[in-house]
């Protein structure tokens, strides 16, 4: 049987590898896409797809925040989970009944899960109650996330993580900066950082730079269309983004 499938990702990139590896599997029929949670539900409800591919970490609504939703409507599409950030939280996903996939996707393992999802369709078995599982344990890690220790002087301060303005990597050290706070963080990298922040606010704008999408004052037009971002600290900190980043701020905020 061909499966009707949906795929959800903010990245349109993304989307459309995920839809060119379904289609060397075979048996798969990509439906439709989704740029957001907001129209993966419009989406759901008007396509009925069988299986979702969703993204975890997209601005708006989460893709635990679409399940929840869908959970609450009762519709009856399975998900597959794709993630790139928290690997932390993968142990929550291996549960069988729902899958995940890590990005990049490797086409032997989306072989796998679309095999899983079959198996799941065809046997007429409902969602169960394992997704619900999944995101109440996901939702509750997220909670868990809502405050960050940063070192200030010899003190150590804990920050909410929605007051961080940005955090930037120099010297081998990670700055936070706050409205009130500016302060170094004891991870190492900002991939851990941003692991422990909601990454559908917290953008990569450049390798060195993480910022909160909510504290941008301006965006201003830089050399070869990129952008440069003006932070709302005291001192309205200039930020540069990444060409890979600025076709995603352009997405998002259709510049």
């Amino acid at each position: 049987m061909e499966l009707r499938a949906l795929v959800v990702d903010d990245e349109q990139l993304a989307r459309d590898e995920l839809g060119y590896l379904l289609g060397q599997i075979g048996g798969v029929e990509v439906v439709g896409q989704a740029g957001n949670g907001v129209e993966a539900l419009t989406a759901v409800d008007r396509l009925r797809p069988e299986v979702v591919f969703l993204d975890v970490q997209m601005p708006g609504l989460t893709g635990f925040e679409v399940a929840r939703r869908m959970l609450d409507s009762r519709a009856t599409a399975h998900i597959i989970f794709v993630t790139a950030y928290d690997r932390h939280a993968i142990e929550a996903f291996e549960v069988n009944a729902i899958d995940y996939l890590l990005k990049p996707v490797d086409p032997a393992r989306l072989e796998v899960a679309v095999e899983r999802a079959r198996r799941r369709v065809t046997s007429d078995r409902p969602l169960n109650e394992q997704l619900e599982k999944i995101v109440q344990i996901v939702t509750e890690r997220q909670s868990r996330r809502e405050r960050l220790a940063i070192k200030v002087g010899e003190r150590f301060l804990l920050v909410q993580a929605e007051d961080v303005i940005y955090a930037s990597l120099a010297d081998d050290s990670i700055t936070v900066v706050t409205g009130q706070h500016t302060g170094t963080s004891n991870y190492r990298t900002l991939d851990e950082l941003q692991a422990r922040l909601d990454a559908s606010v917290f953008w990569r704008v450049h390798r060195s730079h993480l910022v909160n999408i909510n504290k941008i004052k301006e965006i201003v037009p830089w050399f070869s269309r990129n952008y440069i971002l003006r932070m709302k600290d005291t001192k309205s900190t200039e930020i540069p983004v990444s060409r890979t980043q600025t076709r995603r701020l352009r997405e998002y905020l259709k510049l």
